[in-house]
């Protein structure tokens, strides 16, 4: 072969190749134009906001702007730091999201699990509805039916209690029972939504692998044990790195609605103080550092746990 030939084969290659993803874009072109809004809302809604954590380091003023406000560096951040009240709205985000942890995490899997093993198809589809129905009220209307439900003076539970001898109980104005409500609600309210993930992820396991361990004479137990499990271990691990990189973030509505002034020590969390200081206060600099101090530390969970995952041999995030 002469070095003429050899030369016109390369300078061939990245035509072809050109030529091969320019087929590829016309084959799915519908494709990469539905990629253009979820493309734009994260542009809009999530990178153009990251301009305002400008203010974190600023005496913000309303009436200047981020550009005519005065820079006045990390004295924001040294005054929160200041602040005692800080710390233990910081502790409760931790203590109620490492609650929701363990009580809220193992819910959907264990209900995938039990689901899965469910013969009766009208049965297994009607407990799936009304199973992830709650993930769609609002926490407006959950924290009226919380209250209708355990008030201690007219609420159902305590009325039952009442009428066969038994004292009502402060399920909402006492600490630790305010906290195991709030636990118990947030475990019903997203746990038939968790499901959905798994039971799809279950679909994905090879069916001969359950015949197989039948023939050696293995259980459901036996069959859960050794070959469901592992089979939906990335997915657990993804979804875990994910919730423990929300440890610090905490949801408004939750909160602040099943909250009051008897468990302030147990519900003020940072979502609810952001809310006071930066709105009601009109502290916006002390609210933006909060946020972005925040922000930072679920982003080092989130490293962390992808780390330890990949220690473990699973492939994790990135």
């Amino acid at each position: 072969m002469d070095q003429t030939t050899t030369h016109s084969k390369l300078q061939s290659i990245p035509v072809s190749v050109r030529r091969r993803k320019e087929k590829w874009f016309r084959k799915d072109f519908q494709l990469y134009l539905l990629l253009i809004l979820p493309i734009l809302y994260f542009i809009v809604f999530k990178y153009v906001p990251m301009y305002g954590a400008a203010i974190a380091f600023q005496d913000y003023s309303i009436f200047q702007g981020v550009t005519g406000s005065k820079w006045v560096g990390f004295q924001n951040f040294q005054e929160i730091f200041a602040m005692s009240q800080f710390y233990t709205v910081v502790r409760n985000t931790l203590v109620l999201n490492f609650l929701d942890l363990i009580f809220s995490f193992p819910a959907p899997i264990i209900l995938a699990l039990l689901l899965n093993e469910l013969r009766v198809v009208w049965f297994k589809k009607m407990a799936q509805t009304l199973l992830y129905l709650p993930h769609f009220i609002s926490w407006i209307i959950i924290g009226g039916l919380v209250y209708q439900m355990f008030a201690t003076k007219g609420g159902l539970v305590n009325n039952m209690l009442s009428s066969v001898g038994i004292p009502a109980i402060p399920f909402l104005t006492d600490k630790i029972n305010w906290v195991l409500v709030y636990l118990g609600t947030g475990v019903w309210q997203s746990a038939g939504w968790g499901t959905i993930i798994y039971l799809a992820a279950l679909t994905g396991i090879n069916k001969e692998l359950y015949e197989a361990v039948e023939v050696d004479g293995a259980g459901r137990w036996k069959k859960m044990w050794h070959i469901t499990l592992p089979g939906i271990r990335s997915t657990i691990v993804v979804l875990l790195i994910v919730q423990i990189g929300h440890i610090m973030t905490i949801g408004f509505e939750r909160p602040f609605v099943m909250g009051n002034s008897l468990v302030k020590d147990y519900a003020e969390v940072i979502s609810t103080y952001v809310y006071k200081v930066g709105l009601q206060s009109a502290q916006f600099s002390l609210a933006t550092a909060i946020g972005l101090f925040q922000a930072l530390i679920g982003l080092v969970f989130v490293v962390s746990a992808n780390m330890i995952a990949k220690r473990f041999g699973e492939e994790g995030l990135w």
